[in-house]
């Protein structure tokens, strides 16, 4: 019984914290490694989208993180990684931050959402 609720506790406190990187992080993509040293070809190609918007953004390496990798499927309602938060909002995988990007919607929406760089 007390390994259900100690199961349960950890789910909870994973989603929080996922929550909050979340809503901390106006750009936010969970991928598989880091955007220097990608751990699977989408994941490369979906930060490739991003770093080419020319704006900061923050990512978690769900691979060094199983537990988010467990648990944000299914608090996003997407099976897969990498994926793209913007302002809390889900925007996608992979196929979509491409399509966004050669089309050109994903800059601005990037740009709108990212932190100003501060000054230097």
């Amino acid at each position: 019984m007390e390994d259900n609720q100690h199961t349960a506790q950890t789910e909870q406190s994973v989603q929080d914290r996922i929550r909050q990187q979340i809503a901390e992080n106006p750009v936010l993509l969970y991928m598989k490694g880091s955007p220097k040293l990608p751990s699977c070809g989408f994941s490369a190609q979906a930060s490739q989208a991003l770093m080419g918007c020319g704006k900061p953004f923050a990512y978690v390496d769900v691979l060094q993180n199983p537990d988010i990798r467990a648990e944000l499927p299914k608090i996003a309602n997407w099976p897969t990684f990498p994926q793209l938060w913007v302002n809390g909002e889900l925007v996608g995988g992979c196929d979509i931050i491409l399509e966004m990007f050669q089309q050109g919607e994903l800059q601005p929406l990037v740009e709108a959402a990212a932190p100003e760089q501060p000054e230097q």
